[in-house]
């Protein structure tokens, strides 16, 4: 039995020593012959690698451009860019543009622009942070309140500052913004910039909205305490940039009575289109002696905003 066993690892120590031997040898052998491996690689002079570089023709980054293709040749319209564009010596409807109201070609308004340039001059902007305020800026702010049946107008310098600095300026972290899923950008970087908790509702759903806010009261009981310190708010538009549709103003009216939640409505687009008078959306819902636009109570607010394009 143990002649056996010593038998056995004898033949193993063998077998090691074998193994251990060829490895060995393998390493040196690959060592040496690598060593010894010539660069087999053709040496070019100095001439033959300038010939070379002389034949070179490098590909195009970007294919072939045919001579008629129209980024070639742009085609420009002619003129004021009006409710009619001439475009090739033809006279189309104008589509493109954000000039609805027909500002732009408007003499009245081409003649006081004229006598507004030489009496106050012209620069490169005119925000009222760059130059102060002026009377004009004052004059236009009441005949606009006026002409709304507004308490206060503010003039802002940038259209998309309006609704976007509006709405964080009211709603700040902890209170809660019911805001329709088709609201236009500048809407969603002010609800961004609030940081508050935004529910969104299907577009123009007043049944989505009331179910959101039904959950939301149900909560309010649950906590009282709480909820008298959230303030909660509903954002729309009076005529939606995105989809042309109009808000259905008197049911949103209701549930801010209802539900007491404030509102804001951006009526960029519904500012001289809605309404006999195009004073939007309210004018065309609601008479204003019943719902002025601009109205701050103790427990609910609603504030109007918008933009004038004419470009």
């Amino acid at each position: 039995m143990i002649g056996t066993l010593l038998g056995l690892f004898g033949e193993a120590s063998t077998l090691h020593l074998a193994l251990e031997t060829t490895l060995i040898g393998a390493v040196v052998y690959l060592y040496f012959t690598r060593k010894e491996n010539k660069d087999t690689r053709v040496k070019l002079t100095e001439k033959q690698k300038d010939e070379l570089i002389a034949e070179w023709v490098p590909e195009p980054l970007v294919p072939e451009t045919p001579q008629d293709h129209p980024v070639l040749n742009p085609r420009y319209v002619e003129g004021k860019m009006t409710k009619y564009a001439k475009y090739d010596g033809k006279e189309y409807l104008n589509m493109a543009t954000s000039n609805f109201l027909g500002f732009v070609g408007e003499k009245r308004i081409e003649d006081v622009a004229k006598k507004t340039i030489f009496k106050y001059g012209v620069g490169s902007c005119g925000p009222r942070g760059f130059y102060g305020t002026v009377d004009v800026h004052l004059d236009l702010e009441k005949e606009l309140a006026d002409f709304f049946g507004c308490e206060e107008a503010v003039l802002y310098s940038y259209g998309f500052a309006t609704i976007a600095s509006a709405i964080p300026a009211y709603a700040k972290r902890g209170d809660i913004v019911f805001a329709d899923k088709g609201v236009n950008f500048a809407i969603q970087k002010g609800l961004q910039a609030s940081r508050a908790r935004v529910e969104w509702f299907e577009h123009n759903d007043m049944d989505d909205l009331e179910r959101l806010l039904k959950l939301q009261e149900e909560r309010d009981k649950k906590d009282p305490k709480k909820a008298a310190k959230v303030r909660r708010f509903m954002v729309v538009e009076g005529l939606y940039a995105n989809t042309g549709s109009i808000c259905p103003l008197p049911k949103l009216m209701e549930f801010k009575w209802k539900y007491k939640v404030r509102i804001f409505i951006d009526e960029s687009f519904s500012f001289g289109v809605l309404g006999k008078t195009g004073r939007g959306g309210f004018a065309l819902s609601f008479s204003p002696a019943t719902y002025p636009c601009f109205e701050i109570t103790a427990n609910l607010l609603t504030i109007k905003s918008g933009t004038r394009f004419t470009n």
